[in-house]
């Protein structure tokens, strides 16, 4: 039973995105917005499992999150199947400190991409209309999602690849 744990310990935190997703913990956001938690996951998992793997797991992710939401007419498929590719291409570097602070960086910047993706969805779905210059102001709520996307990833992501490179060392033995 505990092998088992150790080698399905990557999917049974996989379940739990859509749970934190739904729960959107108010203490975690600012200005009512929350971090891109998909990412989280993605990130230290796509650098273990490599490019073809995160393809995989960010088009699961996005199938998930879409199912999710109520809203059908905009998907998170593309930002986070690109994330997965361009994630699991990242090579992991020996020096701790600088790999700890890259997840913040690296995090940042598919948080950026995805919403951005998510935005021009929006933006052209509605480009037609009068009133598209209202969406403008969501802007802001790209960047809050970006900042805290990149002051939480250091954390969430250091703590997950730690535990997925010892469930994979483990699951070997």
């Amino acid at each position: 039973m505990n092998k088992f744990l150790r080698k399905q310990l990557s999917i049974i935190l996989f379940i739990f995105i859509p749970i934190i997703f739904l729960w959107h913990p108010n203490w975690l956001g600012l200005l009512g917005i929350q971090p891109y938690w998909p990412l989280f996951w993605l990130l230290p998992w796509s650098m273990i499992n490599g490019s073809i793997y995160g393809l995989i797991f960010g088009l699961f992710l996005g199938l998930i999150l879409d199912s999710l939401t109520l809203d059908s007419n905009f998907t998170q498929i593309p930002g986070l199947i690109l994330c997965g590719v361009w994630f699991g291409r990242i090579k992991i570097h020996s020096d701790i400190f600088v790999g700890h602070f890259r997840y913040g960086l690296i995090c940042s910047i598919g948080s950026f991409f995805c919403s951005t993706l998510y935005f021009l969805q929006i933006l052209f779905k509605n480009f037609s209309d009068s009133s598209f210059l209202l969406y403008i102001p969501s802007v802001q709520n790209i960047l809050a999602e970006v900042f805290l996307t990149g002051f939480f990833a250091p954390f969430f992501c250091s703590r997950l690849f730690r535990l997925f490179k010892f469930s994979v060392r483990k699951a070997q033995y």
